[in-house]
């Protein structure tokens, strides 16, 4: 098998058109972006968290110092505290994964189902083909029957 041409899973079926491989681009794009965002999301978790953990220290060490008073009202005002109204960042990140992120994700796929047989990445791959040297080493359309 020529690895000089794109696997099945990757070529256009006949039925679709330039627009409709050019919409199926733009929404595997949003849905990059979302996952992107997602990324940052997660980000933003574990730093909240970490800075969290970091201010129960600094308590702590206010407290051994003898600045207790402060100690106690940092602990009691901002250890634990929530980062938006009844929730912390654990909270948002599951409603952003249950919420938008799971819809987005189950539309692009359905509209890859319905429109191009669930096929993934045509723009890109069909980008590819127009971008490489064809029969030059390092521009293979797919990897080798060895690889």
């Amino acid at each position: 098998m020529s690895t000089d041409r794109p696997d099945a899973a990757h070529t256009r079926p006949t039925t679709l058109d330039d627009a409709t491989v050019e919409a199926l681009g733009k929404l595997s794009e949003a849905l990059e972006v979302v996952e992107h965002a997602r990324g940052y999301l997660y980000g933003f978790h574990r730093l909240t968290g970490k800075a969290d953990l970091a201010l129960g220290e600094a308590v702590d060490l206010l407290r051994a110092a003898g600045h207790t008073q402060i100690a106690d009202d940092l602990q009691r005002d901002m250890v634990g505290r929530n980062v938006i109204q009844g929730r912390w960042t654990f909270q948002i990140v599951e409603d952003y994964d249950d919420g938008y992120y799971t819809a987005l994700k189950q539309a692009e796929a359905d509209v890859r189902g319905t429109l191009a047989g669930g096929k993934r990445h045509l723009f890109e791959a069909e980008m590819k083909e127009n971008r490489r040297s064809h029969g030059r080493e390092h521009h293979e359309a797919r990897p080798g029957e060895d690889a």
